[in-house]
C-alpha cells in the first residue's frame, strides 16, 4: 500500500511538472502567422475551414495545405471557451498532457512502472514536447492519435487502431510517414497472425479516410510547388538530434554545446541498445528514427520535411531513452551524468522557449504600442502577412494591410481562396496603402532588412517611404521594426 502511495505521488509530481513547464509563459509568449492563421480560420466555422480546406486554385493546388481535423476541433473549443491566447493554448496543453499519459501507458505496457515514470518525465521536461504542447497548431493532436494508435496496436484493440489512424491522417498528411513503418513492425517480427489483423485493421483506416483522399493530390501539390520547404540536406540529420533533446533554435553560443549533449546522449542509448539486442528497445529505436528518415528520403524529391511533423517519433524517443538508461544495465555514475546531461539540454531548450520573441514571432506588444499614438489619417503596413495575420488577430480594429507576396513564389503561401474567407485584401504595392495616408506605421522583420543590406541594396519598401515621406521614429521588438512615418 505505502509503495502505492508513493508511486501516485510520483506520478502526480511528473504531471504537475508537465503542466507547470506548459503553462510557463502561456500569455507572455508571443505568436507566429501560423497560429494566428489556426485561430483566424478556426473562428470562421465549420463551413468556412471546409471550403477553405477542399477548394482549389487556379493551379489545381490546393487553398489550404493541412486537413480540417484540427481547425474543427479549435472551432469547438473556441465556442466553449473563447479564442483569448491563454484558451486557445489551453487546448494544445491539454493534448500534450494526454500524451505524457499515453507516453506513460505504452512503456508501462512494455516495460513496467519504473520505465514508465522516466518515460513520462522526459517528456514531461523535453522540450520538443513543450514547445509544440503549447504551439496553437495541428502537431499536438496529430501527435495525440499517432500515440493512441501506437497504444492500440500493443494491445491489438484493432477497432480503436483504425479510428485513431484515420483521424491522424485528417489531422495531417505527414501522419503516413509514422503510420507506414509502424504497420510494417509484424513484417520484421514475422508476426503473421498479427499482420493478418492489422491489414484489415488499415483497410479500416483507409476506408474512414477515403473520403480525403481525393483531396491529398492538390494539398501536396501545394506543399511541393508553391511552399517554402526546400529539399532537406544531411544537416538535417544532426538537427534531428537537437530537436529532440535541447530543441531549435538555440542562441549560437550553445549550439555547438547543444549538439555535443544531444549526440553523447543518443549515442549512448544507441550502444546500451545493441548491447541489450532487446527486441522491445530495437522497436522503440526503430520508431523514433525510422519515420524522420523515411520522410527525409521522400522529401529528396518531394520537399515536405518538416521537423514538427516527428513530434510523434519523439514521443516514442522518450520511451527508448527511458529504456535505454534504465532497463539496460546501465553502470550507476553514467547513468547520473546521462540524466544530468539530458536536464542540462533541457533547461536550454525551456529557457530559449520561455525567453524567445525573435522571427518569426510578434508580440502583442506592437499592436499595443501603435493603438496608443494612432492619429486620425494613419494607416498601418505589413510587409508581409507573417506579420499582419497576428497582429490583426490581437487588433483587428487597426487599420492595417499587408503586402502580397510575388505571385507564384516560393512565400505565396496564403491562396486566393483562403484571403477570401479571413476577409483579406492584401495590397499589391506599398503605394496602395500609403499614397493618401498622413502617416505611415510601417513594419517589417530585420531578418528580410538584412537580406537586401548583404546584397548591398536598401529594401524597396522602405526606398518608396524614404521618398515620399519623412521618418519620425523607428522601434525595435524582438527581430521586428517599427517605423513611423509622416507625410
Amino acid at each position: 500500500m505505502k509503495k502505492n502511495s508513493q508511486a501516485a505521488l510520483i506520478i502526480l509530481a511528473v504531471f504537475t511538472l508537465a503542466l507547470l513547464l506548459r503553462l510557463a509563459g502561456l500569455t507572455a509568449r508571443p505568436i507566429w502567422y501560423d497560429e494566428a492563421f489556426s485561430i483566424l480560420i478556426s473562428e470562421q466555422g465549420p463551413a468556412a475551414i471546409l471550403s477553405g480546406t477542399v477548394s482549389a486554385d487556379a493551379d489545381s493546388s490546393a487553398a489550404e495545405e493541412h486537413p480540417p481535423a484540427y481547425y474543427f476541433l479549435l472551432w469547438g473549443w473556441v465556442q466553449l471557451f473563447g479564442s483569448s491566447l491563454s484558451s486557445v493554448r489551453l487546448l494544445s496543453i491539454v493534448l500534450s498532457l494526454a500524451i505524457v499519459v499515453f507516453i506513460y501507458l505504452i512503456a508501462s505496457h512494455l516495460f513496467g512502472r519504473q520505465t514508465a515514470l522516466v518515460a513520462a518525465f522526459l517528456s514531461a521536461i523535453l522540450p520538443f514536447q513543450i514547445h509544440y504542447g503549447v504551439e496553437i497548431r495541428m502537431y499536438v493532436l496529430l501527435s495525440f492519435w499517432l500515440s493512441l494508435a501506437t497504444l492500440a496496436f500493443l494491445k491489438r484493440q484493432w477497432v480503436l487502431f483504425s479510428l485513431a489512424a484515420a483521424l491522424a491522417q485528417y489531422t495531417h498528411n505527414l501522419a503516413a510517414f509514422y503510420l507506414i513503418p509502424l504497420t510494417l513492425t509484424p513484417i520484421f517480427q514475422k508476426d503473421w497472425k498479427t499482420l493478418r489483423a492489422l491489414t484489415l485493421a488499415g483497410f479500416a483506416a483507409l476506408a474512414l479516410y477515403s473520403p480525403w483522399l481525393i483531396q491529398l493530390p492538390a494539398q501536396i501539390s501545394k506543399v511541393t510547388s508553391h511552399f517554402w520547404i526546400e529539399k532537406p540536406g544531411i544537416e538535417k540529420l544532426f538537427t534531428l538530434f537537437l530537436m529532440y533533446l535541447p530543441h531549435l533554435p538555440l542562441p549560437n553560443s550553445l549550439l555547438m554545446l547543444g549538439l555535443l549533449i544531444a549526440t553523447l546522449v543518443i549515442a549512448l542509448a544507441v550502444f546500451q541498445t545493441y548491447r541489450a539486442r532487446n527486441s522491445s528497445g530495437l522497436w522503440l529505436a526503430y520508431l523514433s528514427f525510422a519515420p524522420p528518415f523515411l520522410l527525409w528520403l521522400v522529401s529528396q524529391f518531394f520537399p515536405m520535411y518538416v521537423e514538427r511533423a516527428l513530434l510523434p517519433s519523439h514521443a516514442i524517443f522518450c520511451i527508448w531513452l527511458a529504456w535505454a538508461l534504465t532497463q539496460t544495465k546501465l553502470p550507476r555514475p553514467i547513468q547520473v551524468f546521462a540524466f544530468a546531461l539530458i536536464l542540462a539540454s533541457a533547461g536550454m531548450g525551456i529557457y530559449q522557449h520561455i525567453t524567445y520573441k525573435d522571427f518569426p514571432y510578434v508580440s502583442p506588444v506592437l499592436t499595443q504600442n501603435i493603438q496608443n499614438r494612432l492619429e486620425a489619417g494613419d494607416v498601418v503596413i505589413h510587409s508581409s502577412k507573417l506579420s499582419y495575420l497576428p497582429a490583426f488577430y490581437f487588433d483587428p480594429s487597426l487599420p492595417q494591410y499587408f503586402i502580397a507576396d510575388p505571385p507564384q513564389s516560393s512565400v505565396d503561401t496564403l491562396s486566393p481562396a483562403t484571403q477570401k474567407i479571413l476577409h483579406l485584401h492584401p495590397l499589391a504595392e506599398i503605394e496602395d496603402g500609403a499614397a493618401h495616408a498622413l502617416r505611415v506605421w510601417f513594419i517589417i522583420y530585420q531578418q528580410s532588412l538584412n537580406e537586401y543590406a548583404e546584397a548591398g541594396q536598401l529594401h524597396p519598401h522602405l526606398k518608396y517611404l524614404d521618398q515620399n515621406f519623412n521618418l519620425l521614429s523607428t522601434e525595435d521588438l524582438g527581430d521586428l521594426r517599427l517605423y513611423l512615418y509622416q507625410k
